[in-house]
């Protein structure tokens, strides 16, 4: 084949990502670099996704169009460190495709090349032996007269670099693996290739280690990524500014937003410190010690059978997430305005070893999405029950009653208890003017919602607050109150203490776009 028209160029990124999938187990259980970092893999095929998306919504017969929607969709959908840096060698990638009306071997040789350049530059430390070495070498490597045989040259000349990362980086060898993210790359690569050569899709290959049974648990700290728009300030000048909160440090930006990752262990003071450059769209905190313990927990599930019965959250905000996983709930991110796709509650599903699976949406919205996932989960073998949960407040309740060696048919009423028992308080800001069942409500201003239901607006999340808490207090003694990335302690505590024969627990890490989650008991 001598080149790829826009719409084949398209193509072949869809087939690519298909052919990625397979390998999403396969590569975060290589995941080691440079702490346990959530699941690589699962990071960077949903990276790829987003970008897909942006695709199918794209007018793919111009060939700017595809490179802007590879480049903007990639970056909207990074994930983890690794997906982060993928997003960067895409939008490189991209930028050599812009000008040129099909891409040919030359223009796949300069788009590699430049694709690895755009990823050594977001990196302010780049460190060899990761997916940055094996990029620079597959472009390094690139040639041939056909697009195939270039491919087939990047292709051997990557593999060979991945072989030798674990003599590049020491936490490599000790695990005994190659480098998760050089390995997706790689799986990128041959994506693209099979789609040249016209191979089928490969069966997935089985999981029989986890690289990180080679580490103790210990605090690893909290992933933090941000989205933002309307940026003035320069990148450096961000990058700068959280440089001191801790280290894997990225900032990027294309087509208008600016994205970063950092590994922290004080995500609530990075956020606030960097939401004064723009408006944030969207955060991500998740626990890196959590996650590790998840990881070995799933190492060792083939030494012994399962309880019967796991437990899926779908969830927003740090801290929320935490108590979830606390009481033995695997986590899935999403929840309002962030609705997760039915391949990420699948994802979740598929990671437990238990053959039956309490399903809890915690949202309206993702009843279909989890509904649809239940059902794609029978052909793995598995038995998933959807309890329809409202509220995070309802999912966190029901959570506490969860037990995984009990059958789901006596869990389940248990739970269908404990959510009806429960109130779910929210505060957070208007999107804009509007009449809501009698109450006149002002863009940007503060509004309660009472078990998912508009009931109060007012001048402050604080007087919201009082009032929801008065509106649902009969009959209840205790509240648990997450605090938004930008709500400070002290107001919450001046709220709490008109409360006196309320038992208060104040933690942090509510939802992105809340001033305070309230689960009254």
């Amino acid at each position: 084949m001598a080149s790829w028209a826009p719409e084949e160029l398209a193509d072949a990124f869809r087939y690519a990502t298909d052919w990625f999938r397979v390998y999403v187990e396969e590569l975060n259980a290589l995941n080691v670099y440079p702490v346990p970092d959530g699941d690589t893999g699962t990071n960077m095929h949903l990276t790829l996704q987003s970008a897909r998306r942006e695709l199918d919504l794209s007018d793919t017969s111009k060939m700017a169009e595809v490179a802007r929607a590879i480049a903007y969709g990639s970056l909207l959908g990074a994930r983890g460190n690794s997906g982060v840096i993928l997003s960067q060698i895409l939008k490189g990638f991209s930028e050599a495709l812009r000008k040129r009306e099909v891409l040919d071997a030359p223009g796949l040789v300069e788009a590699l090349r430049l694709g690895a350049e755009t990823g050594y530059r977001a990196v302010m430390r780049p460190v060899e032996g990761t997916i940055l070495t094996v990029a620079r070498a597959a472009a390094e490597g690139a040639k041939g007269e056909s697009l195939e045989a270039t491919l087939d040259t990047a292709l051997q000349a990557a593999q060979e670099a991945l072989a030798r990362t674990p003599e590049l980086l020491p936490v490599l060898k000790q695990a005994g693996v190659v480098d998760a993210g050089g390995a997706g790359y790689v799986r990128f690569l041959e994506g693209l290739r099979g789609y040249a050569r016209k191979l089928p899709l490969p069966e997935p290959p089985k999981v029989e280690r986890y690289a990180q049974t080679a580490f103790a648990t210990e605090e690893f700290g909290y992933c933090t990524e941000f989205l933002m728009e309307g940026v003035e300030v320069p990148i450096e000048k961000i990058r700068e500014t959280v440089a001191p909160f801790g280290d894997s440090l990225l900032v990027v930006g294309a087509e208008g937003y600016v994205k970063g990752h950092i590994h922290t262990d004080d995500p609530d003071g990075l956020l606030a410190t960097v939401a004064r450059f723009g408006r944030m769209v969207r955060t991500k905190v998740e626990d890196m010690t959590e996650q590790h313990t998840e990881i070995l927990a799933m190492a060792g599930a083939a030494a012994e059978a399962p309880p019967p019965t796991g437990l899926v959250a779908v969830a927003l905000g740090h801290g929320v997430a935490r108590v979830f996983r606390s009481l033995g709930a695997r986590v899935v991110a999403g929840g309002q305005t962030q609705n997760p796709s039915v391949e990420d509650i699948l994802s979740a599903i598929r990671s437990l070893p238990n053959p039956k699976v309490i399903l809890l949406p915690n949202n309206p919205n993702v009843f279909m999405a989890a509904e649809q996932a239940g059902e794609l989960a029978k052909g793995m073998g598995k038995e998933v029950y959807v309890l329809k949960t409202r509220t995070l407040g309802q999912g966190l309740a029901v959570a506490v009653r969860y037990l995984p060696e009990a059958e789901p048919a006596e869990l389940l009423l248990e739970m269908e208890e404990a959510a009806a028992g429960v109130r779910t308080l929210e505060v957070t800001w208007a999107s804009r003017d509007a009449e809501v069942e009698g109450l006149k409500v002002l863009k940007d201003k503060p509004i309660g919602l009472l078990d998912g239901k508009l009931v109060l607006v007012g001048e402050t999340p604080e007087e919201v607050l009082e009032g929801l808490i008065r509106l649902a207090a009969e009959g209840k003694e205790v509240l648990t109150l997450f605090l938004g990335p930008n709500t400070p302690k002290e107001k919450a505590e001046e709220v709490a203490a008109r409360f006196p024969e309320l038992a208060v627990e104040i933690l942090p890490g509510g939802p992105d776009l809340y001033a305070y989650l309230g689960v009254m008991e």
